[in-house]
This record gives structure tokens, sequence and C-alpha cells, in this order.
């Protein structure tokens, strides 16, 4: 205000002649009749000061500018990420005060705040697969292309050599011979004979030493008047397995019925040790002896089966007959005795027996 007041003195200097004023009749403002006060100034001046560096500590302090990746649309999901385009990040200048004219009071001291580093988009960090397709499916409004997964590889057992799968279940041998001979029963069952013969001997192809099928199959083939392959058939089965007596038997029958006795009797004969205990075999054998004119064999047949079964009428005469063609007539006379007193044969058989023994009778009187 002193510089205010000197201009005023300098005004008044110079509208005098002498150069000097009118001291009388002018005076200095006082200081309560002046428009603003001195404390009001300093105020104003402190406030502005005070909003400037507010203003400059707001500006320094903002959160830097992200690094923004840029895209390019209809790029593959798997492609390489394009190189992110630099963004120029403004750094931030502090703002000075204006000076004022008239300074009250000292100015604070301001503290430039030290700028915060900016990140450019060449340091930013790459991003993952994960957040490029997304990124790329927000820009493009397109689903990425899915990952392929791969599909784990499932292995089944094989099937063994031996099995078969038939409707879906795996079938061994032994069960595809029993369908197969069950299949043939069937098909007799409904008489389809000729259609059970090929099931049958399907069934025999599969299990050459399956007894049941072969003993349908030599019954059918008799049957239907075909002797020659029901030998066959007897003859591949005991040539297996010896051990089936009623096979041989059956085989030995055949073979009498077209005259060929000694093939009945080696058919007999091999079969022999599987039939020790059996009665009726040892006669059947016996019989077969005893036509063959080997009577002493079949003598010894005959006794060994009538251990088995002593009331048999039919071996004590055919022990009888044996006993006579080997000359031993007191005991073929006991023999026809024997089967006579049983009473079980028939009126042709008990009428030979009595002439027997009437013969006996005679030759034993000489």
């Amino acid at each position: 205000m002193s510089l205010i007041n000197k201009m005023l003195q300098d005004l008044d200097a110079r509208g005098t002649p002498d150069g000097r004023g009118d001291a009388a009749g002018i005076r200095s403002v006082p200081e309560r009749e002046r428009g603003v006060s001195r404390a009001l100034v300093f105020g104003g001046a402190a406030g502005l000061t005070a909003a400037a560096i507010a203003l400059g500590w707001v500006y320094l302090k903002r959160p830097p500018v992200p690094p923004v990746l840029v895209s390019v649309a209809n790029i593959p999901a798997l492609a390489p990420a394009p190189a992110p385009v630099p963004v120029p990040v403004p750094v931030p200048v502090p703002v000075a005060a204006a000076p004022t004219p008239v300074v009250a009071a000292p100015a604070a001291h301001v503290v430039a705040a030290k700028p915060e580093p900016v990140f450019l988009a060449e340091e930013a960090v790459p991003a993952s697969a994960e957040v490029r397709a997304a990124e790329l499916r927000r820009i493009t409004g397109k689903p990425a292309r899915p990952v392929p997964v791969p599909v784990p590889v499932v292995k089944t057992a094989v099937p063994a050599a031996s099995e078969r799968i038939l409707d879906g279940k795996q079938v061994t041998p032994q069960q595809r011979v029993e369908n197969e001979y069950r299949r043939a029963l069937a098909q007799l069952q409904d008489g389809r004979v000729s259609d059970a013969m090929l099931a049958l001997q399907q069934t025999l192809q599969l299990d050459p030493r399956h007894q049941g099928a072969r003993e349908t199959l030599v019954r059918l083939l008799l049957e239907a008047q075909r002797p020659d392959d029901a030998a066959r058939q007897l003859q591949l089965s005991l040539a297996l397995d010896p051990k089936q007596p009623a096979q041989a038997m059956m085989l030995a029958r055949l073979q009498l019925d077209k005259a060929n006795g000694p093939a009945a009797l080696d058919t007999l004969m091999r079969s022999l040790p599987h039939a020790s205990d059996n009665g009726d075999y040892r006669a059947f054998l016996a019989g077969v002896l005893q036509r063959e004119q080997r009577y002493r064999e079949a003598a010894e047949q005959y006794q060994l089966a009538l251990q088995a079964a002593p009331d048999n009428s039919v071996w004590w005469m055919g022990l009888g007959i044996a006993l006579q063609a080997d000359n031993h007539p007191a005991q073929a006379r006991q023999a026809y005795e024997r089967a006579k007193g049983l009473q079980t044969l028939s009126p042709q058989l008990q009428a030979f027996v009595e002439r027997k023994l009437v013969q006996l009778t005679a030759a034993t009187a000489k």
C-alpha cells in the first residue's frame, strides 16, 4: 500500500506550480477507509498457493495408464499373440505456483514428488493361452477353436483261440459241443431225422469222443438200414477208446451178420480187459468162440459168466453144448439138467435140452 501512497503523492506534486502539492488538502487514506484489508489479501494469496499445490499433488499421484494388448481378429487361438503396440504415456510435469506481486509471508516449501514408474507395453508379461483365447472371444464375438482332447484307448481282452463268441458271449469248445448235441436231439424230437443226423455228425467232428452223439447216430443209421455206415462209426469210436464193451458187442453182431466171425471175435477180445466183470459180455464172447469151434475157451467163458448170474438157464444150456462138443459128456449132462430144472427156457429151448439129455443117456448106456 506504500506504493499506492507514493503514486498519489507524485500526482499531487505534478498538479502544483512549484511541484509541491497541497499538503494541507491531500492526506493519506486511512486503512479502515480502504476497499480491501491487508489480511484479506494475504489470506487469498495463501489459499491460491495451497490450491495449486493440491492440484499438482493429485496430478502426480494419479494411477498410470495400464498397457493394452491389441488383438487382431480372425487369428487362430493357437497362433502366437501379435507384438503389443506401445502406448505413449505422458509424464506429468509439476506445475509451479504463479508469482504474486505482494507477498505477505514466505511461500510454503513445496516438495516435488518423484514420478511413478511407467511400464511400457514391451515390459508387460505375455498373457497365457487362456487369456488370449478370452480376449479373442471378446473382440471377435466367436468362440475359440476347442483344443482337441485325446480320447483314451480302451483295450478289450481278446478271446482265446479256443473260444468263440456266440450271441455276445464267449463259448468254450465243450459248450459248443453240448449245444450242437442238444440241437440234434431237438431236431430228432421234431421228427427231422436227416437234420438230426447232420447235427450229430457235426457234434462228432467237434468231439469224436462224444459217446452220446455216437450211439445215437449209430442207432439212426441202423434204423435207416445203413449197417455199413453204422459199423464204420463204431470202429472209429473203438479205435479212439476201446473201453466201451457195449459198442464192441454191437459191432461184433454187425460183423457176425456179415458172416465175419473172426472180425467179431477180434473185436470182442480187444475190449475184454475192460469187461471182466460183465457176464453178458463173457457169455456173448463164449457164443462167438463156440461158433468158431473153440469149445474149451467157450466153456471157460460160460463158467465165468455163470459166476455173476448162476440162475441163467440159457448160459447153462450153452455150457452144456460147449462141454459136450469138447468131449465132456458127464459135465455136459449136469449143465443140461441144471438148465432144465430152472424152468425158465422157452418151449423150443426146453425141447432142445430134453433131446440132448436123451442122447447123453443113450451114449452112457452103451
